[in-house]
């Protein structure tokens, strides 16, 4: 059975603001690589090559990155969507790419650490109409939330005040072509979306064969703060040290990536640490779980626990700074002017700790 991909990067990435008012929430990088790069190269390697890409107002960003899906050796097809009407309304307005073949629908702001290779080959042999992933988590009425029964679904409820389960919908979703006449046959939720909850409960209302597949590993939705930089911090636990960049006059514990042209120079670096390529880091020290983009440029500062995207500049911090995402050409420097004070430029639904 040949499968297709669908990979949902439409939504406009509000909890991530400010950074997502210049760039779209999929392209923020996790351990210097776009997330939305993850997802392309987990369809690949289960073997799916034909993918659709939902884009919204970040479409020339998000083509922009991608390109034609040459560089992964896959083919994508760009599918824009009117507006983030819910994930329903995704796989409808697809529905002319997705045609008559069965597909895996990924959100691109998602990350899973086992990959879904296995799961597309469970998809494949077992037959069911929809194979749907899950994973217990704490708080269940903040997610869509399976019931099972044996390995059954029997209910899916979108955010519900009292779960009667804490199996949550990962946002990975495996479907036949039968999803298409649920997807036509919803009407939009309270909050006007066409929820993917709906149009699964009516494959099961219609006597459909929905499976649940408990994830193990780790997975993760980047759509906020503490979970970006939680993602951050496993992909880098995974990674290995390689050093390609110059290395002058510094200390280098642990699994440390620094990149071609970048120059290290009286520093201490303390893996798990990926530094991008070009940048330059001079008598600083870099703490474990931290992701420097290329091109930025750190001076005299501590950083731990953080993402510093590309082309930004740190400098003379006099303080640590740790559990930040610093977004593109930032610029955060200690003024010598009298007397001291304060100063800042900063954008909407922005967030500032002074310790």
């Amino acid at each position: 059975m040949e499968l297709k991909g669908l990979i949902l990067s439409g939504g406009t990435g509000t909890r991530l603001r400010p950074i997502t008012h210049t760039s779209a929430k999929q392209l923020v990088p996790v351990a210097n690589k776009p997330v939305l790069f993850y997802g392309i190269e987990a369809l690949r390697d289960a073997g799916i090559t034909d993918i659709g890409i939902i884009v919204g107002d970040t479409a020339p960003e998000i083509e922009a990155a991608v390109g034609d899906g040459e560089r992964w050796g896959v083919d994508i097809t760009y599918i824009p969507q009117e507006a983030p009407l819910g994930l329903a309304h995704a796989v409808l307005t697809a529905e002319p790419f997705l045609s008559d073949s069965s597909f895996v629908m990924y959100l691109g702001d998602n990350l899973l650490r086992e990959g879904i290779s296995g799961l597309v080959e469970t998809f494949q042999q077992s037959g069911p109409d929809a194979l749907i992933l899950l994973q217990e988590v704490p708080n269940p009425e903040a997610y869509g939330v399976a019931e099972c029964e044996g390995n059954t679904v029997v209910r899916l409820v979108e955010k519900p005040a009292q779960p009667k389960s804490n199996l949550a919908l990962v946002g990975i979703y495996m479907f036949t072509p039968a999803i298409h006449e649920c997807t036509r046959a919803i009407k939009p939720s309270a909050r006007g979306e066409l929820e993917i909850t709906d149009a699964i409960q009516c494959l099961i209302d219609e006597g459909k064969r929905v499976e649940p597949h408990v994830v193990e590993g780790w997975w993760k939705d980047t759509g906020k703060l503490e979970d970006m930089l939680e993602a951050n911090r496993l992909i880098l636990d995974a990674l290995e040290g390689e050093i390609k960049g110059t290395v002058e006059d510094s200390e280098i514990h642990g699994r440390v990536i620094i990149a071609e042209g970048a120059h290290i120079s009286h520093c201490t670096i303390r893996g798990p640490v990926v530094i991008g390529e070009r940048t330059i880091v001079h008598d600083s020290y870099i703490g474990p779980y931290t992701s420097i983009d290329a091109d930025v440029d750190i001076r005299n500062s501590e950083i731990e626990h953080s993402i510093i995207l590309a082309q930004s500049k740190v400098m003379d911090l006099g303080g640590r700074m740790e559990g930040s995402l610093i977004g593109k050409n930032v610029r955060i420097v200690r003024l010598d002017h009298k007397p001291q004070a304060f100063r800042f430029m900063v954008g909407d639904n922005s967030w500032i700790g002074i310790v």
